[in-house]
């Protein structure tokens, strides 16, 4: 049988630089380049049209730059492709990766470096598509049941089957290497959010607190607060390891107020 093609979208608001990637791709044939866009407008639209798998994305583009399109489509609740920044600039790799970017790529792009973004799509595509129509079918139920009130349930992957979780029962949320995992008194796995910030938005915002850029928490979970170095904080949740997260700097003041500390 042959290998599907990845159906993959260009974003970029240089002309010669789209011309230059679509003439990189032609060399990978799994890939079939389905449109491109010069904007973040053109962007989103072709996004929602084209329903692209994989999504080579521009930072600094007009109408709204890269993170601003992955924001949006948050927002609107629009399901995410994979994204690979391309970019001339190195310092957006770490905000890459915050919103969990599949790869960062610099300008000029070596056809050596795009074959192993082009892998990692391919197994990550792979993997998720087997289970992706179920997850979808149960997220749409879900969406149905709750379209007035924020999402009560969860689906959560675990030991090769899906589990509905009630939001409550959620302890903490982290991500590492572009996966989120979700954890309970009972049991831990892996969410179908690509994103922390995605996976945040279908939550009650005065339940669950971003302490960190990795971390998600229920704030009626935490067992403890520990006084940590330079008058920062861990908060030591009541999962069965009382796993301790860090509070970033950012959220330590926010901490402060809520504690009366």
């Amino acid at each position: 049988m042959p290998e599907k093609k990845i159906t993959a979208l260009i974003v970029d608001d240089e002309q010669p630089a789209r011309e230059e990637l679509l003439f990189l791709l032609k060399d990978f044939p799994d890939i079939e380049v389905v449109g491109q866009a010069r904007n973040g407008v053109e962007a989103l639209a072709s996004i929602r049209e084209l329903h692209p798998q994989l999504v080579f994305l521009d930072v600094q583009i007009p109408g709204a730059d890269g993170f601003g399109v992955i924001k949006k489509l948050v927002e609107k609740k629009i399901p995410l492709p994979f994204f690979v920044f391309v970019t001339a600039y190195d310092q957006y790799a770490v905000h890459a990766f915050e919103v969990n970017a599949l790869d960062y790529l610099v300008k000029p792009v070596s056809r050596s470096r795009l074959g192993r973004a082009v892998t990692r799509a391919r197994r990550l595509l792979d993997t998720e598509q087997s289970t992706q129509e179920k997850i979808d079918r149960l997220v749409q139920m879900l969406e149905k049941d709750h379209q007035s009130s924020q999402k009560t349930k969860l689906i959560v992957k675990s030991g090769g089957r899906l589990h509905l979780v009630d939001a409550e029962e959620v302890i903490y949320a982290s991500i590492e290497d572009g996966v989120i995992s979700i954890v309970t008194q009972d049991f831990e796995g892996h969410s179908n959010f690509r994103t922390v910030e995605e996976l945040q938005a279908s939550l009650d915002p005065k339940t669950f607190w971003r302490v960190h850029r990795s971390y998600l928490i229920n704030v009626n979970r935490i067992k403890e607060v520990v006084p940590w170095f330079k008058s920062s904080f861990q908060l030591k949740m009541d999962d069965r390891r009382q796993t301790e997260i860090p509070v970033s700097r950012a959220q330590t003041r926010r901490l402060r107020e809520i504690l009366n500390l």
